[in-house]
């Protein structure tokens, strides 16, 4: 999610689906201060909405910053024909635990 995709669905006031999981943080007074402006300037969406989404975009900005680590083995080819070779750094695991926290919070 983009943070302009972001400011679109906040909105249009549309609810991401949530787990039943719940995670206690402490925020410092400025973080806190911009989800407070960030809140009423869309009215509707609440804090924890505010907080919930802009989590979200960062999550997937650190995971694109993943750096990629070409390994030895080619995996396939590029649309030029060019070998493409397996990620060797931490993209693959962090994606395989992803995959294995999915399953644990959706179960």
């Amino acid at each position: 999610m983009t943070f302009n995709s972001l400011l679109d669905a906040w909105a249009a006031q549309q609810e991401p689906t949530r787990t039943s999981e719940t995670y206690e943080i402490h925020l410092s007074t400025e973080d806190a201060a911009r989800i407070h402006a960030l809140a009423d300037l869309f009215p509707g969406v609440t804090h924890e909405r505010v907080i919930t989404d802009l989590l979200a975009a960062a999550l997937e900005r650190v995971e694109a910053a993943i750096p990629y680590v070409p390994g030895d083995k080619v995996i396939r080819e590029d649309e030029f024909g060019d070998p493409v070779f397996e990620d060797k750094g931490l993209t693959p695991q962090f994606l395989d635990l992803v995959k294995k926290y999915r399953k644990q919070l959706e179960g």
